[in-house]
Parts: C-alpha cells; sequence; structure tokens
C-alpha cells in the first residue's frame, strides 16, 4: 500500500516533502507500470530511499526535491518494470492496465493525480521499450525538458530525444492526436453501456463503429468473453447481447466514474466489482472504436462498492 510514513519532530520536513511530491510520484510511475498494485508497493520504495537518504548524516542536502525524488521513482519504476514484464509473458488472455478510478472532484485540469494517460494510450505505451516510455512520460505527460530527464536517467541529452522522437513517433501513428470532450464521451459511454447491459442490439449497431475492437481482461480468473481481441461490429454487438443474457438475476449496478484519464463504467453485482469498462471513441467522438473490459478480480480489488 502507499506509504504511510510515522510522524517525528526530527522528521517533520523530510515527511513534508515527500508528501508535497507524492502525487506527482504516483502518477509518473502508474503511467509508466500501468498496476495500481505496483505503483503503491514502487511509491512505498521510493520513501523508504528519501528517508533512508536523509538518515545519513554524511550526504549532501537536496537542493531540488522534486527532481530528485521523480528520479527515484523513475530508477525503481524501470526496475519494476522488468518484472512486471515477466509477469505479463504468462497473462493469460490480454493484458490491461489495471483500472486507476479518479473522484470527480479530485480531477480538475490541474491536479496531477488525474494526469494519467488514456487507457487505449497506455496500451500503445505498453509496445515501446521501458526507456521510451519513460522518456515518453516524463516529457509529454508531464512537461519535464530533455535535459532534466537526461539527468534522470543517467543519459545524454541527444539520446533522450533520440528515444522522445521514437516514442512520439509510434504513439502518434496508433492514436488520434484529437480527443473529444470529456462531457461528450462520458454521453457515448453512457449510451454504450445501457445498450450492453441492455441487450439492444440495435443501439448498439448505432453506436459501435464498424471496425470496433473489444479487449477482455480477466486474467484467467474473471468471466472474459474471448482469450483473443474481438474485431468487428456485428461480432462485438453479438457478444454483448449474449452477456446480458447471462447477466445475473437481480441485474447489475453501474456506477460512472473517471477511469484514469477517461470516462468509464463501473459494474457491480451483489456489491462486489464485475467490471471495469472504458471506451475508446473514432476522432469525432460519435462512435466507439475500442472497449477495453478489465474482470481480473486481482485489478478490481481497490474498488469499492457502491453506496446504497
Amino acid at each position: 500500500m502507499t506509504p504511510t510514513p510515522r510522524w517525528h519532530p526530527a522528521e517533520d520536513a523530510i515527511t513534508e516533502q515527500f508528501l508535497d511530491h507524492r502525487e506527482l510520484l504516483f502518477s509518473v510511475i502508474y503511467n509508466m507500470l500501468g498496476s495500481v498494485t505496483d505503483t503503491d508497493d514502487t511509491l512505498q520504495e521510493v520513501w523508504l530511499a528519501w528517508a533512508a537518504r536523509h538518515r545519513n548524516p554524511d550526504v549532501e542536502p537536496v537542493d531540488n526535491a522534486r527532481a530528485y525524488l521523480t528520479r527515484i521513482a523513475v530508477n525503481q519504476a524501470l526496475a519494476r518494470r522488468t518484472h512486471l514484464s515477466r509477469r505479463q509473458e504468462t497473462y493469460v488472455g490480454p493484458w490491461l492496465p489495471e483500472p486507476l478510478l479518479v473522484a470527480q472532484d479530485d480531477a480538475p485540469d490541474g491536479a496531477e493525480r488525474a494526469e494519467a494517460l488514456s487507457m487505449a494510450v497506455l496500451v500503445v505505451l505498453e509496445t515501446l521499450s521501458p526507456l521510451e516510455r519513460a522518456v515518453f512520460v516524463l516529457h509529454e505527460v508531464f512537461g519535464f525538458a530533455h535535459p532534466e530527464i537526461a539527468q534522470i536517467l543517467g543519459r545524454s541529452p541527444t539520446a533522450v530525444r533520440q528515444l522522445a522522437t521514437r516514442a512520439r513517433r509510434h504513439i502518434h501513428a496508433r492514436r488520434p492526436r484529437h480527443r473529444p470532450p470529456r462531457d461528450q464521451h462520458a454521453r457515448v459511454t453512457e449510451r454504450f453501456t445501457e445498450a450492453a447491459l441492455g441487450g439492444d442490439l440495435r443501439a448498439l449497431l448505432e453506436v459501435l463503429a464498424p471496425d470496433v475492437t473489444l479487449w477482455t481482461d480477466g486474467g484467467g480468473k474473471g468471466p472474459a468473453v474471448s482469450l483473443r481481441p474481438v474485431h468487428g461490429r456485428d461480432r462485438v454487438a453479438a457478444v454483448f447481447t449474449a452477456v446480458a443474457r447471462a447477466l445475473p438475476p437481480e441485474g447489475v449496478d453501474v456506477r460512472y466514474r473517471l477511469v484514469a484519464g477517461d470516462p468509464g463504467a463501473v459494474v457491480f453485482s451483489s456489491g462486489s466489482p464485475l467490471a471495469v469498462v472504458v471506451v475508446d471513441l473514432t476522432p469525432d467522438g460519435e462512435h466507439i472504436a475500442g472497449i477495453f473490459s478489465v474482470t481480473n478480480p486481482d485489478k478490481l480489488a481497490g474498488i469499492h462498492s457502491p453506496r446504497p
């Protein structure tokens, strides 16, 4: 879990500096790993390294806590990325990022915790090298300059610029640069969810793009319609009409929440999270190009049941 430092008068300043940057560090790590659980564990390691440094009376004081803590966070995340990649090699079915739910009140444009990339972009980031991903996240999301990133990664500015160029080209080739307004995204998400859970085939066909793709991440533990992505409007619509027929008799409860950088639907059954669904829209914002459904209970463990 996220560190809860013990308060001690002599360590107040050290703890306060860490907590002042905690949300930035969380967001940087999450965008590098796509896993809330691994982000919490990595953040704990950052705190331990930060606290340990200040117990050594021989070390020089830190002039820039933000830069120093970010360097620790990025390098710890890169180390954990290796272990995460090994786990993904034996993962059952598609691997999707662990949903990061953000309360509406916590997501103004300036909130660093809200600076999480969309589910679709996080999926594309999985195809980058760890260093390319780190450079992309630091520069494109958090605005670190290339010389700063070079110091964080221990690389030359020239190497960092090359990594940034490759990463940006890769992402832009697979993702449209235009993102529809959030309220429009939310409306399409609600239309889709109502049609899917209601088994309304006609409404589904109207909202899905012809070349829509569905990814379901059950991890071999949760319900998954397929261990491979499902392509095409007719096939995806057929999947969700079948899902609607298989819903429990007591029905499900849906809450619309921000999931990282996107509006999403959180589906509960008998008070327990059943799925988190995020849709990716076509450039015009009118139809759904991609559907990401996370049903792996390990990735939903931190989601609380809705209030009555």
